[in-house]
């Protein structure tokens, strides 16, 4: 069964973009172009991943995020934070504060978003083989910080 992701983006062509990298590496993908469609969208379809933009109108990816994990139905969905926040204190927000899985910033290459979603979807996979005790200390690791 192909796993199933999730891209909560405000700009279609972006969702189009994503939908093209990870369909070709074997996924499906659900586009929402905003907090709220991504939500209700949740509330219908069970989801493997989830691709988080931060900067979105109306409701933004913090929110979203905050709600997800608030939700006991969505806050063990891994998520992915991919935006065009590349600031390190945003980075160091979303990964260690808040406690994001993964954050990518936008642009991104096809080969580090796909392998970014392999690695989470690995670690979490194997978190829920052995009842969320102990994982490969190599996938618990914080991931890397993009070459500059």
């Amino acid at each position: 069964m192909n796993a199933r992701v999730l891209c909560i983006e405000d700009e279609p062509e972006m969702i189009e973009l994503i939908r093209l990298i990870l369909s070709r590496a074997g996924y499906e993908v659900l586009g929402a172009e905003s907090g709220s469609e991504g939500l209700e969208l949740l509330s219908e379809e069970k989801v493997d991943l989830i691709l988080l933009d931060l900067m979105m109108p109306e409701m933004d990816g913090w929110e979203v995020y905050q709600r997800l994990k608030a939700n006991e139905h969505t806050r063990d969905i891994p998520v992915i934070i991919v935006t065009a926040k590349a600031q390190r204190i945003d980075r160091v927000l979303g990964l260690y504060i808040v406690g994001a899985d993964d954050y990518i910033t936008k642009p991104f290459s096809p080969q580090e978003l796909v392998r970014s979603i392999e690695q989470i979807l690995r670690k979490h996979a194997q978190a829920n083989e052995t009842g969320g005790g102990e994982t490969d200390p190599d996938l618990d690791a914080p991931p890397a910080a993009p070459e500059t």
